[in-house]
């Protein structure tokens, strides 16, 4: 489902429209969409991006424009989720604050990975598959693993 909010800042490749959920957030021109992705509002996407398959991007995600995210990928807003209030009523959304996360311009994010609410990968750095990234990643580094741990500071 697309609804109506999104906004669409150019052409936007999406293959299956009626197998992704989009809303309330804001996409670039030239950015692909692949099917059975998840963005939620208040997330940003640039342009000429591609998001692939089973991706999942939630509110107070920023993603630069020329950015890669591999296959089911999962971006992660609050850090201490709960179901409840400590007095056990459901929480709602004044019950907890948005942690951002920023991926800069041409940062590729290898498949299976979950980035920690609060992060920012930098330009040009790359994570490797099924990483955890709970800290930030510099420009141009390489970084794998879980947690995650830079291996190459500059892949120039």
């Amino acid at each position: 489902m697309i609804a109506s909010d999104v906004q669409f800042l150019g052409d936007v490749s999406i293959p299956h429209p009626e197998l992704v959920n989009l809303y309330g957030c804001a996409i670039g021109a030239g950015t692909r969409i692949g099917t059975f992705v998840e963005i939620q509002k208040g997330a940003s996407i640039g342009a000429n991006c591609k998001i692939s398959s089973h991706t999942f991007i939630c509110e107070g995600v920023t993603i630069e424009h020329g950015v890669f995210i591999g296959h089911n990928v999962t971006f992660i807003n609050d850090p201490e989720p709960r179901a409840v209030t400590p007095d056990g009523r459901v929480m709602g959304d004044a019950d907890w604050t948005v942690v951002p996360v920023r991926v800069c311009a041409g940062a590729s994010i290898g498949s299976g990975s979950v980035i920690m609410a609060g992060v920012t990968i930098g330009a040009g750095a790359l994570v490797g598959a099924g990483s955890v990234v709970t800290r930030d990643i510099p420009d141009n580094a390489v970084a794998y693993g879980n947690p995650a741990r830079v291996k190459t500071k500059n892949r120039n």
